[in-house]
């Protein structure tokens, strides 16, 4: 199996070897993107699937089976970040054909269809806008919210999807119904270190944190760095030095006294003017808050907010935040976490019950039908990354999970 999975890794990545200098590049609804999904196609028309692409341009393998009760799904992506690696993603998908060809390759019938499912555009690199093959899917994506939003090149969601050979209009023809599925579950590297760390080998996911994000704007007044006094300014950018630091503290702290972790990062920094000469005027800093604790996140905000008015007064600058994202965060099915969890350990693997920082097609899907999430540990946690790596022991440890809670679930 592990040659296997080593050969078609690096066929749904496109290349001969995945040591790749400059990581890899498929942005969602781009000809990279779809060649690799032309190879998940072939690949599972080879081993007997029945295909179908659907009107936002997901690829569903579907094993039919003379039962035409609801299918089990098992899915990911294979679209990538800018130089990212070849793993987010697509270890999810190989992972998913490879558990049902271990299942065929054993004489298993299921008494349930199978479907295998490769979405479309799951990262947000390209539009600012995610997993927008699974929110079709699912029905929760907002057209008029998303129709005109562009890449840096000026090209819209909705044009990049017709270039694709799709129609915007129709897109919406994509959402299943309930029916359709009994559970969806996604197989994903972990991003992090803490199944390694816990001496675990997969982990069992039980949420997805999803942001509170915050745009803070600093407005101080420029002036000359040769003749304005250090005692007569109003430098904004002296002003947002300390709460990059309060943001990382504080979230450190709550972290270390709360049963789940929360995370906080000054992660966009926009300076005006940016001229070597002139006092910083004004200053936008861009904040991510994640936890699947919402009370954490909430409590988080309110602290920035009140670091905020306490560097207005002592700066004598004036601090507005504005929120830019709230969302709640997502529970997952909690039986549907056990299953996996049981299936692991049945196997003789050691489980770690965690959630998940990172938000996957999953927590999509999750808000339709049960679903569940699958963590293999990735090498040092890294992620989004040319070293981003998975072993092939891991990728075939996931494909044996899978396997089994398939089999579990599609039993006669």
């Amino acid at each position: 199996m592990k040659e296997w999975l080593d050969k078609y890794l690096k066929e749904l990545n496109l290349t001969d070897s995945m040591n790749q200098t400059d990581g890899f590049c498929r942005l969602g609804y781009t000809e990279e993107e779809w060649r690799s999904i032309d190879v998940f196609v072939s690949l599972a028309e080879d081993m007997g699937l029945k295909i179908r692409r659907d009107e936002a341009g997901n690829a569903i393998a579907r094993w039919e089976t003379e039962d035409s009760s609801p299918a089990v799904a098992v899915g990911s992506h294979v679209d990538t970040v800018k130089g990212g690696g070849g793993y987010d993603g697509v270890a999810g998908v190989l992972c998913g054909l490879a558990a049902v060809k271990s299942l065929k390759d054993e004489g298993f019938q299921p008494a349930a269809p199978i479907e295998v499912i490769c979405f479309a555009s799951e990262e947000s690199a390209r539009f600012g806008v995610s997993t927008i093959g699974s929110k079709a899917m699912s029905g929760l994506l907002n057209k008029k919210e998303v129709e005109y939003v562009s890449d840096e090149n000026g090209i819209t969601i909705r044009q990049a999807i017709e270039d694709m050979g799709l129609s915007w209009d129709a897109i919406d023809a994509a959402e299943r119904p309930e029916s359709d599925l009994k559970s969806f579950i996604e197989l994903h590297i972990e991003q992090r270190t803490r199944v390694e760390d816990a001496g675990a080998d997969f982990g069992a996911v039980t949420a997805v944190a999803c942001p509170i994000r915050l745009k803070v704007i600093i407005n101080g007044q420029m002036g000359h760095t040769g003749t304005t006094p250090m005692g007569k300014r109003k430098d904004a950018f002296v002003a947002a030095a300390p709460l990059v630091t309060f943001i990382s503290e504080k979230a450190l702290a709550l972290s270390a006294s709360s049963s789940v972790p929360i995370v906080a990062t000054a992660s966009t920094f926009e300076l005006k003017p940016n001229a070597m000469n002139v006092i910083p005027g004004t200053v936008e800093l861009g904040i991510d808050i994640r936890s699947v604790d919402d009370s954490l996140k909430k409590e988080m905000e309110k602290l920035i907010r009140e670091k905020c008015d306490q560097l207005s007064e002592s700066f004598d600058v004036k601090i507005e935040v504005k929120t830019l994202v709230h969302n709640p965060s997502i529970q997952l099915d909690e039986a549907v976490m056990r299953k996996l969890q049981h299936s692991g350990e049945s196997l003789g693997y050691k489980a770690l019950v965690l959630e998940s920082g990172a938000g996957h097609d999953v927590m999509n899907m999750v808000a339709k039908w049960p679903s569940g999430l699958l963590f293999i540990p990735c090498k040092n946690g890294l992620s989004h990354h040319p070293e981003e790596f998975a072993a092939l022991e891991d990728l075939e440890m996931g494909t044996k999970i899978i396997a089994q809670y398939l089999k579990m679930e599609t039993s006669r």
